[in-house]
């Protein structure tokens, strides 16, 4: 699962993957007014993953880090809603990966630096799929995934070593229990 966090427009896909083939299953975008309430925007993000992981039940989920502006407020925002979509996700037992925004892009087009329109571009390569969102905060997230499953592959994340979860780590590492 990938989200693109929002306190007004909330970005989420889930994606199935067999190798390097990637389906997309969902793609959509929580829109919500700003005349709500900010508890009621917050609940709303929180009960919209709760049910997409019920419907889908993904086995991780990764979510696109906050982009640091000058606008404090703003990121105090974006902050609530991130932690409200996490929250959700650990109560569900989901490992949780965060991705910067940097990440996401290089990972999916090859650079850092490239544009919405050219995240889009690949990513309908890479899952065949043809009518454009809305608008970005949706495939947004689905980079966010393909991002991750693409982490997941990388040979470089099998030969990390990297525990997942302190489980992993106790049953790698029986020689550093004290």
């Amino acid at each position: 699962m990938g989200v693109d966090p929002g306190t007004v427009v909330m970005g989420y896909s889930i994606v199935a993957c067999r190798g390097q083939q990637i389906t997309m299953l969902e793609m959509d975008a929580l829109r919500m007014s700003w005349e709500h309430d900010v508890f009621e925007r917050l609940k709303k993000i929180y009960d919209t993953i709760d049910t997409i992981i019920r419907k889908h039940s993904p086995e991780t989920f990764a979510i696109e880090a906050p982009f640091y502006g000058k606008n404090v407020q703003s990121m105090l925002k974006l902050g609530r809603a991130q932690g409200v979509a996490l929250a959700c996700a650990l109560q569900h037992k989901l490992p949780v990966t965060e991705y910067s925004p940097k990440k996401v892009k290089q990972s999916i087009t090859g650079n850092g630096n490239a544009d919405k329109e050219q995240v889009w571009g690949m990513l309908q390569r890479l899952t065949g799929l043809q009518e454009k969102p809305k608008g970005f905060d949706a495939s947004d997230a689905l980079a966010v995934a393909v991002c991750h499953h693409f982490q997941l592959q990388s040979p470089l994340a099998a030969a990390s070593g990297k525990s997942k979860g302190w489980e992993n780590f106790i049953r790698q590492n029986p020689n550093r229990l004290a």
